[in-house]
């Protein structure tokens, strides 16, 4: 599978529901709108380990989308800069949030290029024998998200694009608190403190 081509067409097609957050200035946000103990700026690699540390956990990370202790990933296998797996967990639906669903994601790690891919699936075998089959209450989506910027200064950056026959307004509306947030996104903040050991005050 060629996860990145995978997305791409998805990106390009006419037809389907594309969205791309802001690029976040992780260190300006930090420095502008929260008060840290002791002090921090990320480096990107930094950061790109807090996408590393995402990918596999996401309901530790992504609390607010992710129902805990739902999530389950399946073996790495790492080739050259990547790393494949598949992850499987029950999320929130995007334009319907009171609401979850099983997720199937084929997930491939770019470690050089500092890129996640996440590749929406409807059925997935595991190792184990286990059939798993996502939900049917979206439709299917791809994600994307990286580090980008200097390394001083880098930038966090998502896009998302849902497999629609037509463009969806409603899925492009469930975006806009996220895109229009003051704040870091939840799993930089899980990040910081969890595992970087940072007090968090929002001023």
């Amino acid at each position: 599978m060629n996860h990145e081509e995978l997305f791409e067409q998805a990106w390009a097609a006419p037809g389907t529901t594309s969205v791309e957050l802001p690029p976040v200035p992780v260190n300006e946000v930090l420095r502008e709108r929260y008060d840290v103990r002791p002090p921090f700026a990320y480096t990107g690699a930094q950061l790109w380990d807090m996408e590393v540390r995402k990918a596999a956990a996401p309901d530790k990370y992504i609390p607010t989308v992710v129902k805990a202790g739902s999530a389950e990933k399946f073996p790495s296998l790492r080739h050259g800069r990547f790393e494949d797996f598949t992850r499987v967990s029950e999320q929130r639906l995007w334009a319907d949030p009171a609401r979850f669903a099983t997720i199937i994601e084929h997930v491939r790690l770019d470690h050089e290029n500092r890129r996640a891919f996440f590749i929406g699936a409807e059925r997935f075998e595991a190792p184990d024998g286990r059939v798993f089959t996502a939900g049917t209450g979206q439709p299917l989506f791809h994600v994307e998200h990286s580090v980008a910027g200097p390394e001083d200064a880098p930038l966090n950056r998502w896009r998302i694009v849902h497999l629609t026959q037509e463009p969806d307004q409603s899925l492009v509306d469930a975006f806009d608190d996220l895109a229009n947030d003051r704040y870091l996104r939840v799993f930089v903040e899980v990040h910081l403190r969890a595992d970087l050991g940072r007090e968090l005050v929002r001023r």
